[in-house]
Formats: structure tokens, C-alpha cells, sequence
């Protein structure tokens, strides 16, 4: 069992062209705020990101927003989170982010949001933490990138043990419940690795 209290959420800066995306946004930021979860974000207070980081804020949660200064205007910084870091690259974000979270989980988004998901995947299968990673293919969004996942393992270019690096679910409301059944990480990592 692994024990939640500061989870990861990568997602859209964008409005999603159906509002069911962004209902599911704000559906996760409510059960974090009403769980006493700490959301761990981009910083935006744009697309689904200032979404999830309204939600989290209006159950009574906690929100720590990371944003880099050549984002800070672009992606419009949330001013009223409970913390914001404006750090100096897109690789100082992402080691905070991971740094202050115990878990990370993907929502539909778009080039940011794979890269994001791409990396933490591929720092557990490089053994550089064991920390639980779901991915929401709510709607079936994430269907096409399950299929790249297998079309590389068929080309050999992936081990199949890839897909236990990130458990999928497709509903909202299985997001608390898989974490909470994911084994406890063992991995300390290895900071000068990353």
C-alpha cells in the first residue's frame, strides 16, 4: 500500500475541445482537496491545469505550482496557489516536481504532457525510482499512446515489462483507490543519475 500526500498531476494547458475533459480536471482536483492530497503541478492557471489547481483549492487542498520564468507568462501563472516556484528551466521543474511528489498521475494533454509522461516512465524502467504512475485513458485519450507503447515492444525495441511501469485506468474515480493499492517504493534515488 502506498501512502498519498502529494501527487503529481500532468495535463493540459489547453481547453480541450470536449468540456468532458475538463469536467474530469475538475473531478481529480476536488477528490484531492477533499482527501487532503497535495497537488503538485505546472504552475498554469490555464487549460486543464488551472482546472485541476481551482478544484484542489476550492475542497481545501493545498496546490504547489512550478513554473518556469520563460512559461510564467505564456501558460499565466496562478497567483493564489498555496506555493509557486518560478525556477530558471523546464528541467529544474520537472526534477521539483518529482522531488515533492509521491506520485504522478496523467490526464489528457498535449506535447508537454507526453514528454512529462514519457520521462517519468522512462526513469522507472532506468530504475531511478519506483513511484506509481497512472495514466487516465478517460474517453479512450490515451489509447493511441497505449498502442505506440506495443507497437514498440513488437518492434523489439521495448522490453513488455514496459507496461508495468505505469498501471491505466479509465475512470476518475479509480484514481485514489490504484494508488492507494500500489505497492510502497523502495527505490531512494539517485539524484546525480538524473
Amino acid at each position: 500500500m502506498t501512502n498519498i500526500t502529494s501527487l503529481c498531476v500532468y495535463c493540459g494547458s489547453k481547453m480541450p475541445a470536449d468540456k468532458a475533459f475538463a469536467e474530469a480536471a475538475r473531478e481529480l482536483g476536488l477528490e484531492l482537496g477533499r482527501n487532503n492530497i497535495q497537488l503538485v503541478y505546472g504552475g498554469g492557471h490555464v487549460g486543464l491545469m488551472g482546472i485541476t489547481a481551482d478544484a484542489t483549492l476550492e475542497a481545501g487542498g493545498q496546490v504547489i505550482g512550478i513554473i518556469p520564468g520563460h512559461l510564467h507568462d505564456i501558460e499565466v501563472s496562478h497567483e493564489n496557489l498555496t506555493e509557486l516556484h518560478v525556477v530558471d528551466s523546464m528541467h529544474t521543474r520537472k526534477m521539483m516536481m518529482f522531488d515533492r511528489s509521491d506520485a504522478f498521475v496523467v490526464l489528457p494533454g498535449g506535447l508537454g504532457t507526453l514528454d512529462e509522461t514519457f520521462e517519468m516512465i522512462t526513469w522507472r524502467q532506468l530504475k531511478l525510482h519506483d513511484k506509481p504512475i497512472i495514466l487516465v485513458d478517460y474517453k479512450g485519450y490515451w489509447t493511441p499512446f497505449l498502442q505506440l507503447i506495443d507497437h514498440m515492444i513488437e518492434a523489439g525495441f521495448v522490453e513488455p515489462a514496459a507496461k508495468e511501469y505505469f498501471t491505466v485506468v479509465q475512470q476518475l474515480d479509480e484514481v485514489l483507490p490504484t494508488l492507494k493499492a500500489e505497492p510502497s517504493g523502495s527505490i531512494t534515488p539517485d539524484m546525480s543519475k538524473m
